[in-house]
């Protein structure tokens, strides 16, 4: 005969159970009766083993605690202040947080920037050069076709053209909302007579013309721009785009340019943004 261990909780539901199933009109039986035992000891071993891993948890903290506490107290003694390092780590992590919201608009900008050089490149295919100079998209218009040598006058090729670039602007919502500036550039020979005493003058009477006729209405023969997005200047031989060594420089720096003057959100390096 074998004796099964139980505790005296156990034992004492056992005789309980005996007992009641020995009244009459119960209908347990003794192998009912050593099922719900075997169900009971397995209810109290899963208890006991969840108990278990309940104080095996408690001292993994505990140690994991103390092993926090002894780096603490090293970094101390190497002389490394906590709560200086956790304001790092903000700081860090504040401006990693400024640096994504940068890139974000930087994008942001970008993208208007490419739709913007998209919208003309229609003027490329008039012969006009679009690029990026001094942080400016710039319509680069060449000056002899616009003015004889050391005149101020339109000629009828620079009207034609200036007229189709104002289509272009006046056409499209996007461009006519933008604000420009006629910039007017010379080569560096000096003046030979005439009534402009310096190329600052030529340079200056040459963006004022091509103002004029931008923004004149178009029933009189102009552009018909908003003359409240332009504006003129002249830089005489101050910004040369090509050395002045050669009759064939020096022709290239006598231009006109139309500046898109960038938005406040677009003061930015442009260059970073154009493609070669």
């Amino acid at each position: 005969m074998s004796i099964r261990r139980t505790t005296p909780k156990l034992l004492l539901g056992a005789v309980l159970f005996a007992a009641i199933a020995g009244q009459p009109g119960c209908g347990y039986s003794e192998d009912e009766m050593q099922a719900k035992i075997r169900e009971i000891d397995g209810l109290k071993s899963q208890l006991d083993a969840e108990q278990g891993r309940n104080r095996k948890t408690k001292s993994d903290l505990e140690e994991a605690k103390a092993q926090i506490e002894q780096l603490k107290q090293q970094l101390k003694a190497a002389g490394v202040d906590i709560s200086k390092l956790n304001a790092n780590l903000e700081e860090q992590s504040k401006a990693l947080e400024d640096y994504r919201r940068r890139a974000d608009q930087l994008e942001a900008i970008k993208k208007r920037f490419e739709m913007l050089r998209e919208k003309l490149q229609a003027l490329t295919k008039l012969g006009l050069n679009v690029t990026v100079r001094n942080n400016r998209m710039v319509i680069q218009l060449p000056g002899d076709v616009l003015f004889d040598l050391g005149k101020e006058t339109l000629k009828k090729d620079g009207q034609d053209i200036l007229l189709k670039v104002a289509e272009v602007v006046r056409n499209d919502q996007g461009l006519a909302q933008r604000s420009f500036q006629v910039a007017g550039h010379t080569d560096n020979a000096p003046l030979q007579g005439g009534r402009f005493k310096d190329n600052w003058g030529l340079s200056v009477m040459r963006a004022r013309e091509v103002l004029a006729f931008l923004v004149s209405p178009n029933d009189k023969g102009g552009g018909g721009l908003n003359p409240e997005r332009w504006s003129a200047a002249g830089y005489g031989d101050t910004d040369p785009i090509k050395p002045n060594d050669t009759p064939e420089n020096k022709q290239a720096n006598r231009r006109c340019e139309l500046v898109v003057l960038p938005n406040v959100e677009e003061m930015l390096d442009l260059k970073t943004l154009a493609t070669p």
